[in-house]
């Protein structure tokens, strides 16, 4: 029996296990829209714009660890999911991402809503297709999603022609994948892991740095009980918070350029450094001839071409986050029975211990409301057992920094790439992979206008989806550095001409609600939270509060600037 190439690719997708598509129709893809009524198991939601489609999918598999899928049409619809795809290339998220196609023998000649999104999206792709032959439709599908959820997980698109939609072959599913070109990693060298642990068993100032990749690996719990069993101090990027309880003593909270200062000034003075699962970013270094520089450096990471790109090290390990972190502590425990990993570390301990009382994450209170106030409000009514996605900007960081994330997979933000706009509709796609969490997203009144339409989807979904605005009539972050770096010229910052978000939501069938005062936070947040419909709270706060600590661009952990 024969089908078209629309039944295969969404018979494809249900083998894959995809049940929630993300997506916008358009005349290339209308043949696969028209059959998806027949496949009530995928479960379509409509975005507003193409953009949202893949921040929602990205927000799906951030929060349930499986892979997010979208599809949208050819030309402005694909083009449109540019950004998305780069913001899940940054922060290795598996996706796959199904654009339309004019047909195949129109392709070159500048047809209507032609693009080569193949070529546009290349360095922002792990790998990206364009199907050709009906016969290899199956086969694509199996190995995009194959390539986007192993390894270093990354987004990957399949480009489809029209004409290969609707052409007919007999359906053949490839059950097992094997990629000739591509072998990822993922048990690490024993010899390595050996290495490691004598460093371990050397060092007197050890630290451990998290990243992401300890949540995409789903190895939190093996780094909490490797951290614990040693009695080693944890720090985490941000996109490896919630991979190491920031409420645990051993915990320094997040480092970089909005870190703490405890974890900025461990890792200058730490002689062992072990990452895992982290890039070294330049958010995360700062100066790079100045980090570290006492430390020797053991990276553990997937992907091999992370480990010395940026930062030299001394003990590469090359594998899976949590076979590599299980194979550490099996080796400390058979090797290192009966170690005295607290006496080593007693006085390293105490010292992290006095830069953390000496200096913690603070704020003072005032007349208006303090951002921070509202972060640590959503903690005390959520306890944190709640999904938090964030928007980019100020806002952003007083969440990393006053949330105290605990658990894995509760914070959804776009670390590599900053992209504005998508807090929102990733918690769409976070709601719908947990429709019983609670599911907040915190927005600065300027990231929240890039895709603001996708409050209709939400609304139309009955997603009760919570989106807290912090509300200071700038664009906060650069405001910021407007003040502190050039002389409080702010250029083009001034956000005054705003919406009445409490008007915005209840026109598109929200519930709005606005907050001005101190007093008025907890229960006005907890009303909210009780209802089942999607809400804006619109919070008004102080205009010109920053985000501190803060190390200036080019500078030293150490030189952080503190008020």
């Amino acid at each position: 029996m024969e089908y078209t190439g629309a039944q295969i690719l969404l018979e494809s997708l249900k083998r894959e296990g995809v049940d929630v598509l993300f997506g916008y129709p358009g005349g290339a893809v209308i043949d696969i829209y028209d059959e998806l009524p027949r496949h009530p198991e995928i479960r379509h939601i409509l975005v507003r714009h193409e953009q949202g489609a893949v921040h929602a999918a990205d927000g799906y598999a951030r929060a349930s660890g499986k892979t997010g899928a979208c599809l949208v049409t050819s030309g402005p619809g694909a083009t449109n999911t540019v950004t998305g795809i780069a913001t899940a290339y940054a922060d290795s998220i598996p996706l796959v991402v199904i654009t339309g196609q004019v047909p195949t023998a129109l392709i070159g000649n500048d047809a209507f809503q032609e693009v080569d999104i193949v070529g546009i999206t290349r360095p922002c792709t792990k790998h990206n297709f364009l199907v050709k032959d009906i016969n290899k439709l199956a086969l694509t599908i199996r190995q995009a999603f194959y390539l986007a959820r192993s390894g270093r997980p990354g987004p990957v698109l399949v480009d489809l022609p029209k004409d290969i939609v609707q052409a007919k072959a007999e359906f053949v599913w490839p059950e097992d994948i094997h990629m000739r070109s591509y072998n990822p990693t993922y048990k690490p060298n024993l010899n390595q892991l050996r290495r490691t642990v004598e460093e371990l068993a050397q060092a007197k100032r050890p630290v451990i740095l998290a990243g992401g990749g300890v949540i995409m690996a789903n190895a939190a719990e093996e780094l909490t009980s490797l951290a614990r069993s040693l009695s080693v101090p944890v720090t985490c990027t941000l996109m490896g918070l919630g991979s190491f309880p920031v409420t645990d003593e051993l915990s320094l909270g997040m480092v970089g350029m909005h870190g703490t200062y405890a974890a900025n000034l461990a890792i200058n003075h730490a002689d062992l450094l072990l990452c895992v699962g982290a890039r070294f970013d330049d958010r995360v270094t700062g100066k790079l001839a100045a980090f570290a520089p006492k430390s020797r450096i053991v990276h553990i990471d997937i992907d091999p071409t992370s480990i010395r790109k940026n930062v030299e090290v001394d003990v590469p390990v090359v594998g899976d986050c949590k076979q590599a972190l299980s194979g550490i502590l099996e080796i400390c425990e058979a090797k290192l029975a009966g170690h005295d990993w607290i006496g080593q570390h007693a006085e390293w301990l105490e010292t992290v211990g006095q830069w953390k009382a000496s200096k913690p994450l603070s704020y003072q209170k005032g007349e208006n409301i303090k951002p921070q106030e509202v972060i640590e409000a959503l903690r005390q009514l959520t306890k944190g057992d709640a999904i938090i996605s964030t928007e980019v900007g100020q806002h952003q960081m007083w969440v990393a920094q006053f949330y105290s994330f605990t658990r894995p997979r509760t914070l959804l933000t776009s670390g590599g790439l900053g992209t504005m706009g998508y807090g929102f509709p990733a918690a769409i796609g976070a709601q719908m992979a947990l429709p019983d969490k609670l599911v907040i997203t915190v927005a600065g009144d300027g990231s929240l206008q890039m895709n603001i339409q996708e409050l209709a989807t939400a609304v139309s979904n009955r997603l009760p989806i919570k989106v807290v605005i912090l509300n200071n009539c700038y664009l906060g972050m650069v405001r910021q550095w407007q003040e502190l770096f050039y002389n409080h010229n702010y250029s083009a910052t001034n956000m005054e001409a705003q919406p009445d978000f409490v008007k915005l939501a209840e026109a598109y069938g929200a519930e709005g609600y606005r907050i001005e005062k101190s007093a008025d936070l907890l229960p006005v947040l907890e009303k909210a939270f009780a209802s089942d419909k999607t809400a804006f709270i619109d919070v008004v706060v102080e205009r010109e509060e920053n985000v501190y600590p803060i190390v200036p661009a080019g500078a030293a952990l150490d030189e952080m600037l503190l008020v």
